[in-house]
């Protein structure tokens, strides 16, 4: 369990305040709308009405005792760059500000944000690689040239087990997981038999999954 300190209650900040109750963390929200506060659910048993530019407010949180503090206030990107800087200022441990575009993303860097985050360019470039490439159903981006992909097996993997089909060696992916109807498998066992129908979920560069996924 973390501790979660959540500036602002817009959409996105809403959608991640309620994910992360609901995943067992202690969670205070603030908003300088006290409406948006006032309207909160029963979940929500610590918020805060004020602005966060202003540092007194931001004094009186406490923010060194949260592990991590989420500033999703995008809209105002004047406010964002004050909000994250006096939370580094006042000793947060880690900082995520969320961005809306390439240049407010480089300044919240600059200013000590630990990470910065740009919801519609991530989900852009996720769904634009999901809908061009051909039976990949999900692909996360990792760092350098490695990727996460759910992708169907080759029909040729069918009924046979992974040491058979030597698939690190062979094809130059790690699997992680194999998903099977809507239940994800674990793969830890070398004699693990793949089924018409299995997906996996697998590490790897853009060139060998495709190989695979053509292959489906």
């Amino acid at each position: 369990m973390k501790s979660v300190l959540v500036i602002g209650l817009g959409r996105f900040g809403r959608h991640l305040s309620e994910k992360m109750l609901e995943l067992g963390n202690q969670v205070m929200v603030v908003d300088v709308n006290a409406k948006l506060i006032e309207d909160l659910p029963e979940i929500y048993t610590d918020s805060s009405i004020g602005d966060c530019t202003n540092e007194g407010v931001i004094a009186s949180l406490g923010v060194k005792d949260f592990d991590l503090c989420f500033v999703t206030i995008g809209e105002n990107f004047e406010s964002s760059l004050v909000i994250t800087s006096l939370l580094k200022k006042h000793g947060a441990k880690y900082v995520c500000t969320k961005a809306n575009r390439t240049i407010q993303e480089e300044f919240l860097y600059k200013i000590g944000a630990d990470e910065v985050v740009y919801p519609e360019k991530e989900i852009g470039y996720r769904m634009a690689y999901r809908y061009n490439a051909r039976n990949v159903f999900d692909y996360v981006p990792l760092a350098g040239e490695y990727s996460i992909y759910e992708i169907p097996i080759a029909r040729s993997w069918e009924n046979k087990t992974v040491a058979e089909l030597q698939i690190l060696r062979k094809h130059r992916i790690n699997i992680v997981a194999v998903k099977r109807g809507d239940e994800i498998r674990p793969l830890f066992s070398a004699d693990f038999i793949f089924l018409a129908g299995d997906h996996i979920i697998a590490v790897g560069r853009e060139a060998d999954i495709n190989k695979i996924a053509s292959k489906a």
